[in-house]
């Protein structure tokens, strides 16, 4: 199975599919919350502080922005905490995935948690593809409902940016 590179889903698409239906049908739909996010900005400065020698935010076909990548074919994705450990997971199998339908073999991908000094190895296998083609898959239904997802309300609700469209 390949991609199709035709359709045009973002790694950040990946990720709130993971954390939340309704939170991507909304980014989806250009209501964008995120730059209200106290834990964004937060986010964003570990960012900036982590691996301050790497080139950073290397974005492709206005897909894939990757935090920065290693001479040895190697991409990192670097997170405040653990707590939406899967949608960055498949985040990054992602950009392995997108960047690979483009040509590059052999990459890695390395998610770097630098507050806790842990780090997580990733490869793409057979059933990650497998499991992201049906992930597209889901995010292109999602884009075309007419109305959000109904709300289901778990513990990483109270601090979404996103809270109040959804619970008030």
């Amino acid at each position: 199975m390949t991609l199709d590179l035709g359709l045009q889903v973002k790694g950040v698409e990946i990720n709130y599919y993971f954390v939340c239906e309704r939170k991507l049908w909304f980014f989806c739909h250009d209501m964008g919350m995120e730059h209200n996010s106290t834990l964004v900005e937060i986010g964003k400065e570990v960012h900036n502080e982590s691996y301050q020698r790497e080139r950073k935010e290397i974005m492709i076909d206005n897909i894939i922005c990757m935090d920065f990548y290693e001479k040895e074919l190697v991409i990192n994705e670097t997170k405040l905490t653990k707590s939406i450990e899967e949608a960055t997971r498949y985040q990054l199998l992602y950009y392995l995935y997108y960047l690979e339908n483009k040509g590059v073999k052999g990459l890695k991908g390395i998610i770097r948690y630098p507050k806790a000094k842990r780090t997580e190895e990733l490869v793409l296998t057979r059933e990650y593809k497998e499991s992201i083609n049906k992930v597209i898959e889901e995010i292109s239904k999602i884009r075309e409902m007419t109305v959000p997802p109904y709300a289901k309300r778990n513990r990483k609700c109270n601090k979404c940016s996103y809270f109040e469209f959804c619970f008030c």
